[in-house]
């Protein structure tokens, strides 16, 4: 097993959440996202924070691309490695 991880970055902590919860719906993840506040470098202001849902995919299941086109959804998209 790999240790895959799929990381989708989203615009703000609501955004974010609905991501979370909508992966489950859509392509079956069982074990919940991790969510991480990521400030953008030298801003404080919770206005320039990006919101990043991170998951793992150790059986490669996920199709990067269909990740990409439902971050996409909510102004997000999904980090390259």
């Amino acid at each position: 097993m790999s240790d895959v991880r799929h990381v989708l970055v989203l615009p703000d902590r609501d955004a974010a959440e609905e991501v979370a919860q909508a992966l489950g719906e859509r392509f079956g993840v069982e074990e919940e996202p991790q969510l991480v506040r990521d400030a953008l470098a030298g801003e404080d202001d919770a206005e320039d924070a990006q919101w990043l849902v991170v998951l793992r995919d150790e059986s490669g299941r996920l199709d990067a691309e269909e990740l990409n086109e439902f971050a996409a959804e909510w102004e997000g998209w999904r980090e390259d490695p």
